[in-house]
């Protein structure tokens, strides 16, 4: 066998899985094989007493199933026998007449889990590195090997929705609390231990009876009726989260209610044909490409050079960003000095840092104690006392080039030779602010996103003059804090807002042509974004915003140009949610529009632009920004652009990308918009760009230009 080992030992068999060349598990349909063969063989054995099935790869168990082969699939009824055929495969692992049991050493995920779930036990080692779950909606689809029927059966129809649904993985003790594991036991006593359990639990499991705390979760799992309100008030958040664009999500709310109180064959035949019916849809392709992109960029290197160490930090700055910046620091270990004029100034990025931890201890994911532990790594200043031995030093303070090439100076007289000057500027030339600085080498943008805690991705800006041992250093960094790097071109703007702002100008111009700033909002949601531009300025606040806008402006001239009606809100001084008012008028319960704004326009009462030419307008602006991006060489393909826009500003990923997205409009489809709306509306502002001309003369696509 390539890929299974099996030993027997002592009346027990172990089934190891072992795929070669590869740091994980998959099931791929060759495994899947393999393991037919190895159960059939055990299953003619009078001698065994049990079968243990562990994993020889440090960390991993089953990492699930092979997403090529998924991707692959191009019919409905192909993935349903993809489907029938692996459920066969766990049917016979369920119905071998010993008793089985999964050791769980690592990530247990999708079909990994779906396969321990056919076992009898599930005993899993203790530590941060076992994490189980479902996750297969975030790729279009459902659990096709069971586990639509079987993580319900062993958890209750509540906890088993809330797993499939969200897709999210929990941790070993967790999945302990609700009973999908059944032992823990240390690491290096994880095979002797579960020996042990196995000789005291020497049968098959024949009931299951789920760990149902409170009479609320009784009657939701045990009542017609409260199976019904648990689906219907489930589909309702559904809806409410995904408005209908995820058709996985609402899928697995029907199939796993419906399961729950059916034989284990019907269940596995409906679970069968809904899978092959999601797996050949639009939204399970996009789904999967984004899955790559986002593999491809764990993964990037960006620089030939070896990465510098980073464990002491400091940051300039104790604003939004800089209080944010230096918790993320420390939240991973790192030492942070944290400096700012004043000690008022220090205490409001304090608190910042404060604030988050006490959200993850509220939300369970951080103890009291860790929590604390990670705020005293942070050390406030007024002075540069701390900085000598800072390996890397980021600067988080007000966006002004002059302040900035200040500070830079500054910092370039105490700081260590081999130190990375790192900016945090949104907009600003990297090279220009740090024109004071001897050795420019090391002088670099890494330009963090807000909230900082939250938003996954991080823009690494490079100078001509950039290292590439500044680069590597930062690129490795960024990983290592649970962020993914782009490496971009030092240029205004660099590539994110380069491509949001024109879409953010957009909407303020439709505005100023009569349509409603909440329609114009509501259309965006509609098509996926995950808020409406006027909700994201009032998010990013337009102090922030509209000085961009005007940096962008500046520089690239009228097809920049900034919206009057941003204009005028930010004249009133409504900076959006930090000021309680902007677009909307803010308070602890939410927002409601303000209708104020309405008053300071001059429309041109242009209501009758219907919500698909509103979205048209705002993609093609950023359609054809990106294409310029590309020409200009700011980054380096397209995929840059599309990981970037959905980590950077939450471009829908069941579309792929804003140019995967492109490539199914067509770029002829595109110009031809372009042209209509250069002629009726701007002809600076929808001018195609040469790169999305030559695109569309040779009827080509982004991916493939």
């Amino acid at each position: 066998m390539k890929h299974l080992k099996l030993r027997i030992e002592n009346q027990f068999a172990f089934i190891e899985f072992d795929q070669p060349d590869s740091k994980i598990n998959v099931l791929s349909n060759a495994v899947m094989l393999e393991f037919k063969e190895v159960l059939l063989q055990l299953k003619e054995r009078k001698d065994l007493k049990g079968i243990f099935i562990l994993s020889a790869k440090p960390d991993i168990f089953i990492a699930g199933a092979d997403i090529k082969e998924i991707e692959n699939m191009t019919s409905s009824l192909d993935g349903q026998a993809k489907a029938m055929a692996g459920q066969e495969i766990l049917n016979l692992l369920e119905d071998i007449s010993v008793p089985t049991a999964a050791l769980i050493n690592g990530a247990c995920v999708g079909g990994g889990l779906e396969l321990a779930l056919a076992c009898d036990w599930r005993i899993a080692s203790v530590g941060d590195k076992v994490r189980l779950g479902l996750p297969e909606v975030k790729l279009g689809i459902i659990p096709g090997f069971g586990g639509t029927k079987r993580l319900a059966r062993l958890v209750g129809l509540r906890k088993g929705l809330e797993m499939i649904v969200s897709g999210e993985l929990i941790l070993a003790q967790g999945a302990f609390k609700i009973g999908l594991v059944d032992f823990l036991a240390p690491q290096a006593r994880l095979t002797a231990e579960a020996i042990e359990f196995l000789n005291r639990n020497s049968h098959k499991r024949k009931i299951y009876q789920p760990k149902l705390k409170g009479l609320l979760n009784i009657f939701l799992d045990k009542s017609f009726l409260g199976r019904l309100v648990l689906k219907n008030q489930t589909k309702k958040f559904v809806l409410g989260a995904t408005r209908g664009q995820y058709p996985a999500a609402l899928a697995a709310v029907d199939v796993v209610c419906k399961n729950y109180s059916t034989s284990l064959k019907a269940a596995l035949s409906r679970e069968a044909k809904v899978f092959g019916e999601l797996v050949v849809g639009p939204v399970s392709k996009n789904l999967i490409s984004v899955f790559y992109l986002a593999e491809k960029y764990k993964k990037a290197k960006w620089a030939e050079a070896a990465p510098g160490k980073v464990k002491k930090c400091a940051v300039l700055g104790a604003g939004v960003m800089g209080g944010g910046i230096a918790q993320l620091f420390s939240y991973y270990g790192l030492t942070v000095r944290m400096k700012d004029l004043s000690y008022a100034a220090l205490g409001r990025g304090l608190r910042q840092a404060k604030e988050i931890y006490n959200y993850a201890i509220k939300k369970r994911k951080l103890k009291p104690a860790q929590a604390d532990f990670a705020m005293a790594l942070i050390s406030p200043t007024t002075d540069y006392s701390g900085f000598k031995d800072a390996d890397l030093i980021v600067e988080a303070v007000i966006e002004d080039m002059e302040i900035k090439k200040k500070v830079w100076r500054e910092v370039d007289g105490v700081a260590r030779a081999d130190a990375i000057f790192a900016s945090n500027t949104s907009c600003l030339s990297i090279a220009q602010m740090g024109e004071g600085v001897k050795n420019k080498s090391r002088l670099v943008g890494m330009h963090f996103f807000n909230p900082v805690h939250r938003m996954p991705l991080i823009e690494i800006i490079r100078t001509r003059e950039t290292s590439e041992e500044a680069v590597a250093t930062l690129v490795e960094f960024s990983k290592r804090i649970g962020k993914t790097p782009i490496v971009v071109k030092d240029s205004c703007g660099f590539l994110i807002n380069r491509i949001l702002i024109p879409y953010l100008d957009e909407a303020g111009f439709i505005l100023e042509d009569g349509v409603d700033f909440e329609r114009i909002d509501n259309a965006c949601v509609n098509f996926g974004m995950p808020m409406g531009p006027f909700t994201l300025i009032d998010e990013i606040g337009l102090d922030v915003g509209y000085k961009v806008a005007l940096l962008l402006e500046e520089h690239f001239g009228p097809r920049m140009k900034v919206a009057q009606s941003l204009k005028d809100v930010y004249n009133q001084k409504w900076f959006g949610k930090k000021s309680g008012k902007g677009f909307y008028l803010h308070n602890k319960k939410g927002k409601i529009p303000n209708k104020g704004v309405y008053g300071l326009l001059k429309s041109k009462g242009g209501t009758s632009i219907s919500n698909e030419e509103i979205v048209k307008r705002l993609l093609c602006r950023m359609i054809n920004e990106a294409a310029m991006c590309l020409e200009e060489k700011i980054c380096s393909e397209p995929s840059d652009i599309d990981i970037g826009m959905i980590m950077g500003t939450g471009f829908p990923p069941f579309r792929g990308g804003l140019l995967r997205y492109a490539d199914t409009i067509g770029a002829e489809k595109i110009i031809a918009d372009l042209e209509r709306l250069k002629n009726n509306v701007s002809k600076e502002r929808f001018n195609p760009c040469g790169y999305l001309a030559e695109i569309s003369l040779k009827k080509g696509k982004f991916y493939q230009a």
